[in-house]
């Protein structure tokens, strides 16, 4: 014979699951300090300008043969 469940429990349960995961998510999105942010955001500037550093200049087009 299976266990006897609370159904009331069981749903407060779930909804407290749930909130738990909302707020884990909120802490990840807004719990960041501004120094944290600022510098997270200057390593992204950072990347993008070092890639586009290395970048070529005509990537997708052929070199000019009437140069010469």
């Amino acid at each position: 014979m299976g266990e006897i469940v609370n159904l009331r429990r069981a749903r407060k349960q779930k909804a407290r699951a749930g909130s738990d995961a909302e707020a884990a998510a909120n802490r990840a999105k807004f719990g960041a300090s501004r120094a944290d942010r600022e510098a997270a955001i200057g390593m992204r500037n950072l990347e993008a300008t070092r890639l586009d550093g290395h970048r070529r200049a005509d990537a997708g087009t052929a070199p000019d043969d009437d140069a010469g």
